[in-house]
């Protein structure tokens, strides 16, 4: 992919059209300081980190040189004034030279790139450290109970999310993958972080907040939010899952990969 390629009109470069429903991704996609110690812990004591995918700059560590990229106007307008700017590129074409970096970080953004293995190597090329990149397992995907209230969700996600072998391969060197335990409490609103708190899904806008939603028919949310207001309503959901509303964490999807050369 080259810079020039075709993206949406606020600049996103992925499949999904943040210009469209970016707008409050920031009010729900909160980092959570307990994910963002692993993230810390993965890149190590190191000066200087890029961000690639940064958004709205969720997990950016404090106290280190931060270079943010990012291709989205709306997400780059929603960047928190204490944070640096974010750099209009996309990961398959970063404009810096060999090694610039001492790490790198990429969160809830792989699955956006429209050609995974030359962003990876692009990430590589310019980090000379560390690169920790958190996603999610599309095999495991299907721990999460909203499988069984909207399948077509989870099955959206499972095509996006690139396999971990496969961002292992495209990185090459040395490769740990460590799973990341989701509090029951966690501020960052992707979806299974609402394992224990189902009501959040019925909300229109946290599920914007998710850009799997965006591409699932009408229809089929509109079943979801009635098939899940129904059972909420009922009981049926705390009979069939409500042990998750007292599960401290959940061992779901989410993976933290981190690279060495």
């Amino acid at each position: 992919m080259q810079d020039n390629a075709p993206r949406h009109r606020d600049g996103s470069a992925g499949d999904a059209n943040y210009g469209a429903i970016g707008q409050g991704y920031a009010n729900f996609r909160r980092p959570d300081p307990r994910i963002a110690e692993m993230i810390e812990a993965a890149l190590g004591v190191v000066g200087t980190v890029l961000n690639v995918g940064a958004g709205a700059g969720s997990y950016e560590p404090v106290g280190r040189t931060v270079t943010p990229v990012e291709p989205s106007q709306s997400m780059r307008a929603q960047r928190p004034a204490h944070l640096p700017a974010a750099i209009d590129a996309v990961a398959e074409k970063l404009p810096f030279e060999d090694a610039t970096f001492a790490a790198a970080m990429s969160t809830f953004s792989v699955h956006q790139w429209k050609n995974l293995t030359a962003g990876l190597r692009e990430m590589r090329r310019v980090t000379r450290g560390p690169i920790a990149i958190m996603t999610c397992d599309p095999d495991e995907l299907n721990r999460f109970w909203l499988n069984a209230y909207c399948p077509e969700v989870i099955a959206v996600e499972a095509v996006r999310y690139p396999g971990i072998r496969d961002i292992a391969k495209a990185l090459g060197g040395t490769t740990d993958v460590l799973p990341v335990p989701i509090p029951l409490d966690c501020t960052d609103g992707f979806n299974e972080a609402y394992y224990g708190r189902p009501e959040m899904l019925l909300d229109p806008a946290a599920r914007l907040a998710c850009s799997a939603w965006s591409f699932v028919a009408d229809d089929v949310v509109r079943r979801f939010e009635q098939r899940l207001g129904s059972d909420l309503a009922s009981g049926r959901w705390d009979v069939q899952h409500g042990y998750y509303r007292q599960w401290p964490t959940f061992a779901g999807s989410l993976k933290l990969i981190v690279n060495q050369i």
